[in-house]
């Protein structure tokens, strides 16, 4: 199952400079109208699948929750709380689950413009991805409009299982947008990519390069003669509204089971 979270992700920068050409950017009237090759660099690292050619599923130490994340994945610790989060945090919950239930049939986000990454790859969740609203995400806030729609491969279709929310990997106002306290973020760092010819990123215990790679500082990145992306997407984090319990709905465990 490695390899087939992997092999895709080698493909998001190509994918999204296709997606790009496609795309419209934000406009004043709130209406794409605009060709997204004007965006810079920084913007495409800092849209979920946007950037490198790697994706982590090796995991960083955390806490509360002791699961060994290794290297090549962070996560924001959990706060203490504070009042209002709950209420906070449950709005967002609210917000998620209207924005979609719209898209229970996974042909009505198609039609609305989300986009699958990689259909014909296995994956444990798919995530279906408007590129307007990842747009939207860089700088404000919007529960209304989630980045990508989180679905699980059942038979021909799909089965609606939460959203993705994200925001720029300089973003520090993670905790006014979903309180620190009940939602963990996650980041995808410490990327060696062999320069020039991606093939060279294995999936086996003995690879180098790649979030599956053995390489995971810039020192040991320039001796291997890499190239060292310490963070390659900006922040992320899954929500599972359709859920009970807030445990469920908030799943640190959920939210990076799809890169096991």
């Amino acid at each position: 199952m490695r390899k087939y979270v992997l092999i895709p992700v080698l493909f998001l920068f190509a994918s999204f400079l296709v997606v790009a050409q496609d795309q419209k950017t934000p406009s004043g009237d709130d209406h794409p109208g605009h060709d997204m090759s004007s965006m810079s660099g920084s913007d495409m690292h800092d849209m979920p699948g946007m950037a490198g050619e790697g994706s982590a599923h090796a995991m960083h130490a955390m806490e509360p929750g002791h699961m060994d994340m290794g290297p090549h994945m962070k996560m924001t610790s959990l706060r203490e709380p504070k009042p209002g989060d709950q209420a906070k945090a449950q709005a967002v919950v609210d917000s998620a689950r209207k924005a979609a239930e719209k898209y229970s049939d996974y042909r009505v986000a198609l039609a609305d413009g989300f986009k699958i990454f990689m259909p014909n790859v296995p994956q444990k969740q798919y995530h279906f991805t408007n590129y307007w609203y990842a747009f939207e995400a860089r700088n404000h806030f919007n529960p209304d409009h989630p980045t990508s729609l989180l679905y699980e491969k059942r038979g021909d279709g799909y089965k609606l299982i939460g959203v993705m929310y994200t925001a720029r990997k300089d973003a520090d106002e993670l905790n006014a947008r979903i309180p620190l306290s009940v939602a963990q973020w996650h980041a995808h760092v410490n990327l060696c990519l062999p320069q020039g010819n991606v093939k060279q990123i294995g999936f086996g215990p003995h690879a180098q390069f790649g979030l599956a790679g053995s390489i995971a500082t810039k020192q040991d990145c320039d001796a291997a003669g890499g190239r060292f992306i310490p963070q390659i997407f900006g922040w992320m984090v899954h929500v599972y509204p359709f859920e009970q319990k807030p445990e469920d709905i908030w799943s640190a465990e959920r939210q990076h089971q799809h890169q096991d």
